[in-house]
């Protein structure tokens, strides 16, 4: 829902999002100086809340900003504005900003964080590419060295995002030289003989909360699994490839460069995470 009457917070308050308004000074605009999450939510219940808060603290601690809230607080906030929101599986979105100072990139002193959310209806991936997969491309990460931090300052993912929009792909997958990092807005997972292998939680990529499920839920199920460098030519070669994010969960790409990748369908490894994954989530907003 985008319509004017859509119910967001802003600032300590409630109201339709056609009334929500910061200042053009604010950093968030001004500099991309804030901070983000999105958390799913199904049937009306957050998924995995913890890991997305220490997450949210990763990143404030890494801009250097104080957090607002603490945990009980956001956690009531979060509930709340799903509570006003008419659809049942959401896509909350959360972002704290340095708030509105006169423009000098220094910090500024004394001034209040600016706090917005939004939820709108989660976005997941239809039935026609869980069943077949999606295509991706690949290309070169030039982004900062920070990816760790979930910063609104997005556009390297943005452009990152529009080389897979011109090539009509889902995604971009990324490499610094002969490395795999990620997806513009995706953790990318791969599969070598047998073994899950995903690229570990440095510098170079968001630690993702689905990256951390998928993980937890492959070791649960017994599967084997790797976390470590993938070299370019291993992720190239490999069996399977995965996105994972809150809004594409997991997803194979059975299409990468234009050429069908690994069997050209979503694999064996990816049906058995993919089950598992279902299985964690409430029984209502089950597929």
């Amino acid at each position: 829902m985008t319509d004017a009457t859509q119910i967001v917070y802003l600032n300590g308050a409630f109201m339709p999002i056609g009334e929500a308004k910061i200042s053009v000074l604010d950093r968030g605009f001004i500099y991309g100086d804030g901070v983000y999450e999105v958390i799913p939510a199904y049937a009306r219940a957050p998924f995995r809340m913890p890991h997305h808060l220490r997450r949210l603290q990763h990143s404030l601690d890494g801009i250097r900003l104080a957090n607002p809230m603490d945990d009980a607080g956001w956690d009531a906030l979060v509930r709340d504005v799903i509570a006003r929101q008419p659809y049942d599986d959401q896509a909350v979105y959360l972002q704290v900003t340095r708030g509105v100072a006169k423009r000098d990139h220094a910090f500024p002193r004394g001034v209040p964080p600016t706090v917005f959310m939004m939820s709108n209806p989660l976005p997941l991936p239809t039935r026609e590419q869980v069943q077949h997969g999606v295509a991706a491309v690949t290309a070169e990460d030039n982004r900062w060295h920070r990816c760790d931090l979930k910063t609104t300052s997005l556009v390297g993912n943005v452009l990152m995002r529009q080389i897979a929009a011109d090539a009509g792909a889902a995604e971009t997958v990324m490499f610094r030289g002969d490395w795999l990092t990620e997806a513009s807005a995706s953790n990318v997972l791969v599969v070598l003989g047998g073994t899950i292998v995903a690229p570990p939680k440095d510098r170079q990529i968001l630690p993702g909360i689905t990256y951390d499920a998928a993980l937890e839920f492959a070791r649960e199920a017994g599967l084997p699994l790797e976390v470590r460098p993938v070299r370019r030519e291993e992720a190239l070669a490999a069996d399977e490839m995965w996105l994972s994010s809150s809004t594409k969960e997991v997803l194979a790409i059975t299409t990468l460069d234009g050429r069908p990748f690994g069997t050209g369908q979503p694999g064996p490894m990816f049906r058995r995470i993919y089950a598992a994954f279902q299985a964690h989530k409430p029984p209502a907003s089950r597929r």
